[in-house]
């Protein structure tokens, strides 16, 4: 008589996969639209915000946010120094730069390919 407590063969947890342990930025398709329309609607003052609450939640490693919060605050800094009345082709060079990377980074976040900053 076999023990009825004893599993009749291999447990099935042994051989099946870790289920992905990383937290996932967006919920939703449309959370994720929103979260990539951040950037483009505040016209780059809220470049880095996508990240820092990626940060917060695990997503991406701190040093990520740190860096978009520094590169935003730098492009900014530059573009109000080159010229203050913001009038001028290389202000909006940067801005749509700014822009353009933070919006294609926010949309790649939840990329399993991607794993810089993961």
């Amino acid at each position: 008589m076999s023990d009825p407590y004893q599993p009749a063969g291999p447990s099935p947890y042994i051989n099946t996969p870790m289920p992905n342990a990383r937290p996932r930025m967006f919920a939703s398709t449309l959370a994720k639209v929103v979260w990539i329309l951040v950037p483009i609607v505040t016209l780059s003052i809220g470049a880095a915000i996508p990240f820092v609450v990626a940060a917060v939640k695990g997503v991406v490693k701190p040093w990520v946010a740190v860096a978009y919060v520094a590169i935003e605050v730098a492009f900014l800094g530059v573009a109000t120094l080159a010229n203050p009345e913001g009038e001028s082709p290389f202000v909006g060079l940067l801005l749509t730069l700014l822009i353009a990377t933070s919006a294609t980074h926010t949309a790649l976040l939840d990329n399993d390919k991607v794993t810089i900053g993961k």
